[in-house]
């Protein structure tokens, strides 16, 4: 197949490899604009520019893939379908209907549930045993479009946002191709989703990172999983956030107040929650790295009795 292919992030990266390695004709890939960072305004591709770079694969970066120029490139190169995966703009319907077979996405959920932004790490925070990977071919809505393929994962009991990120990159990459074969070959079966079933994913914002210890031991060790990598799960210590990168949860029962720091161990810090208590193995002060509980103890200490703000 001719394909143009939109994405943007690291989890677009793996298809786009994948669809090089099955023999397909990459006539164009379509990303965000390049950014700047820092002081020095150091200029910023995209994963997914970079790996178009690397292939020789011409890039295409619209500042807004619905202006008129934009649509008038993309209706020139002639592909046999769109594919999309995290690119980062909405399509509109004149170029949903371009190519031949339209555009596919792929959306790191078991649609029609986690719609949105942030599927993979609502998955975890909310304590989902499975997830998956859906190819769908895309409409106008939101995640809406008929369900072309799905392939699902069970969640496991340490998966983090950044673990599952990744797997289900490689499981989408996978399912793309076998799915493109499909589509060429005329076999594959469209199902429409059950929209009563459909539940959202919004976009993570930092504040929903910080640690509300009134709530149950065993959500709050899932807020921690999910929010790894960004935008991390934190809570107040002397002032300073005090990032929490790994925890275990118990149901134990005890009469002190949400956030009291109830055990200072050698390995661990043992923190009362509404309903048992977290046990924290490895955590990050501001302005310091990362570092297991041991060694943060060397340097600072943690007094049994006070309380997390």
């Amino acid at each position: 197949m001719d394909i143009v292919y939109m994405g943007t992030p690291d989890f677009a990266v793996p298809a786009l490899e994948k669809l090089i390695e099955a023999g397909h004709k990459i006539i164009a890939v379509v990303t965000q604009p390049d950014r700047q960072r820092g002081r020095g305004k150091e200029v910023l591709y995209s994963p997914v520019k970079e790996c178009a770079l690397k292939y020789g694969i011409p890039v295409f970066q619209p500042a807004k893939i619905k202006a008129p120029e934009a649509v008038e490139q993309l209706r020139s190169y002639h592909a046999d379908i769109f594919v999309a995966a995290a690119f980062g703009q909405i399509l509109s319907k004149e170029i949903l209907e371009m190519p031949r077979y339209g555009c596919v996405n792929i959306h790191a959920s078991l649609l029609p549930k986690y719609r949105g932004a942030a599927p993979i790490q609502w998955a975890v925070i909310n304590g989902e045993d499975k997830t998956g990977v859906t190819i769908m071919q895309m409409d106008e809505g939101l995640d809406t479009g008929d369900i072309l393929t799905q392939r699902e994962v069970l969640i496991a009991q340490e998966e983090t946002g950044e673990s599952l990120f990744e797997k289900l990159s490689i499981l989408g990459a996978e399912l793309l191709v076998e799915t493109l074969d499909g589509i060429w070959r005329g076999d594959v079966v469209k199902r429409k989703q059950d929209a009563s079933l459909s539940t959202y994913a919004r976009m993570l914002k930092k504040e929903d990172g910080r640690i509300d210890w009134s709530r149950s031991s065993k959500q709050i060790e899932q807020q921690i999983r999910g929010m790894n990598s960004w935008p991390s799960a934190y809570t107040m210590w002397n002032g300073k956030t005090l990032k929490i990168w790994k925890a275990q949860w118990n149901q134990s029962v005890h009469a002190h107040a949400p956030g009291t720091i109830l055990a200072v161990e050698k390995e661990s810090v043992s923190i009362a929650c509404g309903e048992g208590v977290i046990r924290i193995m490895e955590l990050q002060l501001e302005g310091k790295k990362r570092m297991a509980v041991k060694d943060f103890l060397l340097g600072y200490h943690m007094e049994e009795g006070s309380r997390l703000e």
